[in-house]
Order: C-alpha cells, then sequence, then structure tokens
C-alpha cells in the first residue's frame, strides 16, 4: 500500500496516492510524504529511484534486520530504524524496521506492516508538520513510538511490583520462569534502545544537511527524542536490575530453605549416630558379651540411649540449631 500525503504552497494539502507524486516534482515549494507499507522490492526500488535516493541507501532498506543507524547522502538522509506493530505490558512486542528516507522537501517512510506511530501520525498532525518540514514529521514519528514503548513500560513496572509482593509471599518456579523470560525481553528492547540513543546523539552532535540544527524547531524535537530515548534506556536497566535483584532474592531464600532443611536432617543424624552406634556393639553375634548375663543390662542400654538423645537434644536447642 503506498499513501501520500502533499502539501502545497498555498497552504493546502491533498492525500492520496502515488499520483500525487508528479503535482509534487512539478510544484516546487511543495512538501511530500510518501508511505511505503509491504510493497514488492521492485516497486519501492523504483519509486525511491525517482526520488534519487542512493541505491546503498536503498540496499540497506531492504536488509531485514538491520541496525538502526542514520547516514547522510547527497540528495537525503537515511535513517534506520526499529519501531514496534504491537506492545503490552507484558513485554511482548513485535518489533518492525522502518525506514526513513528524509529530503529537502520529501519524506519517504518505508515498513513491511503497520506501524503504529506512523498511523497515528499519517491520520492527525502530519500534514501540519510536514508543512513545517519533512525532517519535522520523522522526528514526531520516532517521538511518537517511544511515547508507546514507555507507556507500555509504565504499565510493566506495576506488574513487577506484584511480582515482587508475590515473590516474598509464594515465590516458586513458575515465577521464576516469568521473571527470567522478563530480563531476556529487557535485554533486546535496551540494545534496541541503545542504538536509537546512538542515533539521537549523533543527531545532536553533527549537523545533518537534511536535518539542520539551525532551526531551532527541528532541534528542540531532536532534543525530545533523545530524551525520550534517554529514559527508555534508562526504565530498561533498571528493570533489568530489578529482576536480576528478584532472582537473587530468590535464589537466597530458596537457598536459606534448604539450608534450613539440611540442618535439621544433620540434627537428626547426630542424635542417631552414637544410639547407633550402641545399638550396633551389641547387635554383634558373639558368644560371650559381659552385659548379656546382667539382668537389668537391656533396661541399662536403653537408659544409655536415652539418655545421650535427650543430652544431645537439649544441646542442640541451646545452640539453638533448630
Amino acid at each position: 500500500m503506498i499513501r501520500v500525503l502533499l502539501t502545497l504552497p498555498d497552504g493546502t494539502e491533498q492525500e492520496g496516492d502515488e499520483t500525487l507524486i508528479a503535482r509534487f516534482h512539478d510544484t516546487p515549494q511543495s512538501h511530500i510524504w510518501v508511505d511505503i507499507r509491504g510493497e514488492a522490492q521492485a516497486r519501492e526500488r523504483a519509486l525511491l529511484e525517482d526520488f534519487q535516493c542512493h541505491p546503498l541507501a536503498i540496499q540497506d532498506a531492504h536488509k531485514e534486520r538491520h541496525p538502526p543507524k542514520i547516514e547522510e547522502f547527497e540528495t537525503h538522509t537515511l535513517i534506520i530504524y526499529r519501531g514496534i506493530s504491537s506492545f503490552d505490558a507484558e513485554l511482548n512486542y513485535v518489533p518492525q524496521q522502518v525506514s526513513f528516507f528524509v529530503g529537502e522537501r520529501f519524506l519517504i517512510t518505508l515498513h513491511p506492516g503497520e506501524a503504529l506511530s506512523i498511523e497515528r501520525l499519517f491520520n492527525q498532525a502530519g500534514a501540519t508538520l510536514l508543512r513545517q518540514s519533512p525532517e519535522r514529521v520523522a522526528l514526531r514519528v520516532m517521538y511518537t513510538s517511544a511515547g508507546f514503548y514507555i507507556d507500555s513500560l509504565l504499565q510493566f513496572e506495576t506488574a513487577l511490583s506484584d511480582i515482587e509482593d508475590e515473590l516474598l509471599e509464594a515465590g516458586n518456579d513458575d515465577l521464576m520462569r516469568r521473571i527470567t523470560a522478563y530480563r531476556s525481553r529487557l535485554v533486546k528492547m535496551r540494545r534496541v534502545f541503545s542504538y536509537h540513543k546512538g542515533i539521537t546523539q549523533e543527531l545532536t552532535a553533527y549537523d545533518y544537511t537534511h536535518l539542520p540544527r539551525e532551526d531551532n524547531e527541528t532541534l528542540h524535537a531532536i532534543t525530545d527524542v533523545e530524551e525520550r530515548f534517554e529514559r527508555l534506556y534508562t526504565l530498561t536497566q533498571m528493570y533489568y536490575d530489578i529482576c536480576g535483584d528478584l532472582v537473587d532474592g530468590y535464589i537466597s531464600i530458596s537457598s536459606h530453605q534448604l539450608n534450613i532443611t539440611m540442618r535439621v536432617l544433620t540434627v537428626i543424624t547426630a542424635i542417631f549416630v552414637p544410639l547407633t552406634f550402641i545399638a550396633g556393639v551389641y547387635g554383634m553375634n558373639f558368644e560371650y558379651i559381659p552385659e548379656l548375663g546382667y539382668r537389668y543390662g537391656y533396661f541399662f542400654v536403653w537408659g544409655v540411649m536415652l539418655g545421650i538423645g535427650a543430652m544431645l537434644i537439649w544441646l542442640f536447642k541451646r545452640k539453638r540449631w533448630f
């Protein structure tokens, strides 16, 4: 699907398909946003070449899992961004690569499926921002996408708080598997946000031709995006550390419970070892054992065994071993 949003010098706007591209070329001061979703690569390439996009930029945009990056070419700047097509409070998310071709008067967004941030902006404030400059649209798309991430992460914070309480009350292996799964997802998200933070830092540090820092509004938009991704990176790192602390806490609790169990078993073993020794001595099959002829020998041995057991129990209780 190809959607086109065109703003004209007289302040009007038009929304339609690729037929508006010809009018864009015929109107010098117009701005255009071409959103390409799920088209065949040959058709995408032809359209991008019509805007004189560099072949290497097109090649990078068509790679399925290219790391997020920013690269400047003569007629445009390429930004490869990792957007989202779905995301929930359980950190289940489906990432989606979005490529921005930002020119002086045009913006081309290229993505395989539905992108939430693009859908929201295209149907709402896209024309207003496009009338100002194409780079403002690209930056707002990234800003909106980061907002989706933040909203879901803040919902996850509530779920994480509930998990902490549940772990203290009744920790189990199923809960540990959930926490481990969360840690794995947070690591992947942190890696993505690290790439995005690097992109915005480059935009802040270097003056790209098609994203000029001299324009105060553009610089302000870049700063807003950078702050959001800095916050996202910090949040994911914090939640990752919390999950790690929960895992360590569960292991400590389990180890403590195991130590208590082993201590009780050790006490029981220590009590019965001397009793087993006495029983073993008098269980030997020798014909002459002095105590065998003693009338009260049986009761005497029982008394000795019970006395040893009681003394050991008293000793272990005094030492608070159980």
